[in-house]
């Protein structure tokens, strides 16, 4: 059967070894070729191109998103492996260290923090994921977002996912991150914003100038009757017990 050319991106799920003939690697690959969390797959990886096979063996670390370039073997028979024979090898993103203080943190608070960071993971992955597949006019995916647990990841592979979009959905995923960004802004303001005293005044002389009275007076024109002891108390709450039009109060 003839091999499929291929470009995958994944991660090195452990050390590489040696293939079964002199100056050959083989190594394993976690990739999401479909961008969906349910099609993670590991797939066996092979080479014999000199490069490649110093380069997994010297530069690479499991952990490490690669880009590994080459072609795809099917298998002739029903209980066969699949195999992708590399041509090409990129790193991408290394795998970065674990620090001290996180080899020394509490065993049940990291427990506890990292099942939330999975989950975390998980629902942004599928929030992404949906995105990418929703068809949009104009060019195809053509960006891709890679989201990981930090650490080495030797033992978290199945957290990491790769999601492709297009430039028109990433330009509305900036637009959405901007107006969370600004409404998280408007919820904690500034504590040492000062309004100028000109600003105070105006503000002062707008209230002010607030007729309470004919104000309860429209609200409770346009509200039905059952449900004007209720508004009456809400107003009364917001702005103290004013005199409602039309009673004894307001003679």
């Amino acid at each position: 059967m003839d091999a499929i050319p291929l470009a995958l991106d994944g991660y090195l799920a452990s050390d590489p070894v040696p293939g079964e003939q002199e100056g050959t690697a083989c190594w394993r690959l976690v990739s999401s070729p479909t961008d969906h969390l349910a099609d993670d797959a590991t797939i066996p990886c092979t080479s014999t191109d000199p490069h490649v096979v110093d380069a997994v063996f010297t530069e690479c670390r499991p952990g490490d998103l690669l880009r590994v370039t080459g072609h795809l073997t099917l298998p002739d028979t029903a209980g066969g492996a699949i195999r992708l024979r590399a041509d090409h090898l990129e790193v991408l993103r290394g795998a970065p260290e674990l620090g001290a203080e996180e080899h020394s943190a509490d065993t049940g608070t990291a427990t506890d923090a990292e099942a939330d960071r999975n989950r975390a993971i998980h629902a942004l992955a599928e929030a992404l994921t949906g995105l990418g597949h929703e068809t949009t006019p104009g060019a195809g995916p053509s960006i891709r977002i890679h989201i990981s647990p930090t650490g080495t990841l030797g033992t978290g592979l199945e957290h990491c996912h790769s999601i492709d979009l297009t430039p028109v959905r990433a330009h509305q995923l900036a637009d959405q991150v901007d107006a969370m960004n600004c409404h998280l802004e408007n919820e904690h303001p500034d504590p040492d914003t000062v309004l100028d005293a000109e600003t105070i005044a105006d503000l002062i002389e707008l209230f002010e100038d607030i007729d309470l009275v004919g104000l309860t007076g429209a609200v409770l024109n346009a509200t039905r009757p059952e449900s004007r002891p209720a508004v009456t108390q809400a107003l009364d709450d917001m702005f103290g017990d004013r005199p409602v039009p039309g009673t004894e109060d307001d003679q």
